[in-house]
C-alpha cells in the first residue's frame, strides 16, 4: 500500500472518529462471504457503518485524539472491524442478535458515551446502556409526572368545588 493511500485512510478514520459518538471494535474474521454480507446488510438497516481496518492505521488515527482512546490500543490485534454508530446500544444489540446463528462478531472493545469497554463479556452491559437522548426522555417523563398529578388534582378539585357551589346555590334558592 502506498504511503498516500495510508494517509488517506488514516484521515478518513479520523473523520469517522470525530463524527460518530460511539464505535465498537469487533472481530469478524472467519465469517464466510455470505455471513459477512448478511452482517453488513443488518448494519446498514440499523444505520451502523461497518469498516474493516488495519490495526496500525486505526491506531494512528486514534493517536490524533491525544490519549482519548489509549485504553483501546491493547485490543488492536488480529482482524479488526469497526462499527460506527450514533446510537449507544444498537451495535451491541446487533452483535447479540447476529450471534444467535454465528460465533462472531466478537467484541474486542467499545467507546460508548465517553467510556471504554474492553472484552466480549461487555456485550450484555452495552445492550442495556441508554443513549443521552433516552436518558433525557426518561428525566423529562419523571419531571412531568408530578406536574400531571397536580394538574389532575386541580381538575378534579375544580369539579368538586363547582359541585359544592351548585349545591349551596340550590339550597339557598330553595329556602
Amino acid at each position: 500500500m502506498l504511503k498516500e493511500d495510508k494517509i488517506k485512510i488514516i484521515d478518513e478514520l479520523t473523520i469517522h472518529l470525530q463524527n460518530f459518538s460511539h464505535f465498537y471494535l469487533t472481530d469478524i474474521s472467519d465469517l464466510n462471504a455470505s455471513d459477512t454480507s448478511n452482517l453488513r446488510r443488518k448494519c446498514f438497516d440499523k444505520n451502523i457503518e461497518l469498516v474493516v481496518v488495519k490495526n496500525t492505521l486505526l491506531r494512528k488515527a486514534m493517536e490524533k485524539f491525544e490519549g482519548k482512546y489509549n485504553e483501546l490500543y491493547n485490543v488492536l490485534e488480529g482482524g479488526t472491524s469497526i462499527m460506527f454508530a450514533n446510537s449507544a446500544n444498537e451495535p451491541a444489540k446487533l452483535i447479540k442478535e447476529f450471534r444467535k446463528k454465528n460465533k462472531k462478531p466478537l467484541l474486542k472493545g467499545a467507546y460508548v458515551e465517553e467510556s471504554v469497554y474492553i472484552g466480549d463479556n461487555q456485550v450484555d452491559t452495552l445492550v442495556v446502556i441508554k443513549s443521552k437522548e433516552e436518558l433525557i426522555g426518561d428525566i423529562i417523563a419523571l419531571l412531568q409526572s408530578p406536574i400531571k398529578n397536580v394538574i389532575s388534582s386541580l381538575e378534579s378539585g375544580k369539579r368538586i368545588l363547582s359541585g359544592v357551589v351548585k349545591t349551596i346555590q340550590e339550597k339557598n334558592s330553595n329556602q
